[in-house]
């Protein structure tokens, strides 16, 4: 597909564009598109729209990408080459590839409707999620929400099946609290404990007692919450001297039994217990949230059965995405090609994949804006 191959040649690794939304632009543009740059900060944005009143749906999506990594490619990473009927490349597949697909479908569906579609339909392209997810998604809903511009549904592209188009769409994601301990201890010689107050036997106590601790056991929906312990550090390089402070670094992968407050709040209960002077700093990059199965979840179901012969399964699972931003303001769900190869060397998916996605929006177009 000439449109993919062509923003896989924009070397966008998050946060710059080099050129990528200007692709964008000038392809939707040409079809009828309003198109509208949005900048904040240091990162580009695109929201685009076509048709008059409330967008009925709205396509979201990112064009930064993560870096290629070390010299595993058999292709240049950024060269979108096709070979033996596989696109290969840095954001084949996530996800310059379902960019390229919707624009495609959208493409058609305007076709058949001699360019005057019977509602209204919007792209919210961010280059910012792969990064630090500031000046991206989140600031574009916020003037979205200022000039009337929220859809009634949002579908994010990104590659949310297992092992084949159509198995899988996501309607929820866990939240994620990141924690950095800080435990403060009395610096001395081991051979006169008494003297001192060792921080690390507070810490080490302190990780057992939260890993012991059972968060849920999971709902209707999601799996049981995570905690998992990613660091510990002391930076003591002598045997003998017990350390003024030790800190570790944990992360809480939380179901919508959980917020992040919530969770703060027993982090911070937990750590005073054993640690009366500590330090506790605390980041959510995004809360649990759950796109109620319904009307419209069916009907996006429906679609892309239809479409691809597959009836999807309803998935809460993996990391987190911008849907965590859209979830504030609007119905979303998340599909897009099979994910096997995102962010790996050789990132690559086939062609006819690509066409089998876009038959596949095509139909969830004719469902939502039809």
């Amino acid at each position: 597909m000439a449109l993919a191959a062509a923003l896989i040649r924009c070397p966008s690794i998050a946060p710059e564009d080099n050129g990528a939304q200007a692709v964008l632009a000038e392809v939707l543009g040409a079809l009828g598109f309003s198109c509208t740059p949005l900048r904040f900060g240091v990162v580009e944005n695109l929201y685009a729209r076509i048709g008059e009143g409330r967008p009925a749906l709205c396509f979201a999506g990112h064009t930064d990408v993560v870096p290629p990594g070390g010299t595993d490619w058999s292709v240049e990473p950024f060269a979108g080459v096709i070979r033996d009927g596989v696109l290969y490349g840095r954001g084949a597949v996530d996800m310059k590839g379902n960019i390229a697909a919707f624009i495609a479908a959208a493409a058609a569906w305007l076709d058949r409707h001699g360019g005057r579609p019977p509602a209204a339909l919007s792209l919210l392209i961010t280059g910012d999620e792969e990064g630090e997810a500031v000046d991206g998604t989140v600031k574009v809903l916020d003037w979205m929400a200022e000039r009337g511009e929220i859809p009634g549904f949002c579908l994010v592209g990104e590659p949310t099946c297992i092992d084949r188009l159509g198995d899988t769409v996501k309607i929820g994601r866990r939240g994620s609290l990141t924690a950095r301990i800080v435990v403060e201890g009395t610096q001395g010689h081991v051979a006169y404990p008494g003297r001192a107050d060792n921080p690390v036997h507070r810490l080490v106590t302190l990780l057992s007692d939260l890993i012991a601790r059972k968060l849920d056991h999971g709902t209707a929906w999601f799996e049981p919450s995570s905690l998992q312990i990613t660091t510990i550090d002391v930076g003591n390089p002598a045997s003998n001297v017990i350390p003024g402070h030790a800190s570790a670094t944990l992360n809480i992968r939380f179901n919508d039994r959980h917020t992040a407050a919530s969770l703060g709040a027993w982090l911070g209960e937990a750590v005073a217990a054993h640690a009366p002077r500590h330090r506790l700093e605390l980041s959510c990059s995004g809360e649990a949230f759950l796109t109620e199965p319904g009307e419209a979840v069916e009907r996006l179901v429906a679609a892309i059965e239809a479409a691809t012969g597959v009836r999807p399964r309803l998935d809460t699972g993996g990391g987190t995405s911008d849907a965590r931003f859209i979830a504030r303001h609007c119905p979303v769900a998340e599909f897009g090609l099979v994910g096997t190869t995102m962010h790996k060397a050789d990132e690559h998916v086939p062609v006819a994949e690509l066409g089998a996605l876009v038959r596949a929006y095509g139909s969830v177009l004719d469902a939502f804006c039809g």
